[in-house]
């Protein structure tokens, strides 16, 4: 049997230390929720669903050209674990497992993505996460049943579940996705193309 796996985008923060939406930062012409539904995309879900809450007209614009849905979690304020649990609702029923993806590291590539789909199809039972900054962390690949059953607060998102199924969680190395988008000198300069 060929497991299926969903991705929910988590896109609903204010980005209040960035002083705008993280999401709609743009890097080489493209904001930063485009290019992670894109890398997304190319794992070839299922299902994807991006869940919006601040600025979420802008936010859908965004992604207006690519095949996704967008949900609107309805306490965007109530952080990271809120916005996962109205992803995982949304997702559809026949979804396996759920990649957790958020959009503000920019050295994520659909490299790192594709090696976390592997590991977890050899073990679909158990958890895949990207390792860096001596833990593990997003992106990740949870067994649906696992989110099911899990209540999700604040801005922990998946962390503490992952934490606890320790043994069940295998990890794929990634030290680049350490560094994240979350104040301003934190946006990468744009790259002159020409000189690429």
């Amino acid at each position: 049997m060929t497991v299926k796996h969903g991705v929910v985008v988590l896109a609903a923060g204010a980005s209040r230390r960035l002083g705008q939406p993280k999401q709609l930062v743009r890097i080489d012409g493209e904001t930063l929720l485009h290019r992670t539904v894109r890398q997304a995309l190319a794992t070839q879900p299922h299902d994807l669903v991006v869940v919006v809450g601040s600025a979420a007209e802008a936010s859908i614009a965004a992604v207006s050209d690519l095949a996704v849905r967008s949900v609107e979690t309805a306490a965007p304020d109530a952080g990271m674990g809120a916005s996962l649990q109205c992803g995982c609702v949304a997702l559809r029923d026949d979804c396996d497992g759920v990649l957790v993806l958020v959009c503000d590291q920019p050295a994520l590539d659909a490299a790192h993505l594709a090696r976390l789909l592997a590991r977890w199809r050899e073990r679909p039972h158990a958890a895949v996460a990207s390792g860096y900054a001596g833990t593990f962390g997003v992106p990740a690949l949870l067994p649906r049943l696992w989110l099911k059953s899990a209540a999700f607060a604040g801005d922990r998102g998946a962390r503490d579940l992952l934490r606890s199924r320790a043994s069940e969680v295998a990890m794929v190395e990634n030290e680049a996705l350490a560094f994240d988008v979350d104040r301003p000198g934190d946006v990468p300069p744009v790259r002159d193309k020409r000189s690429s």
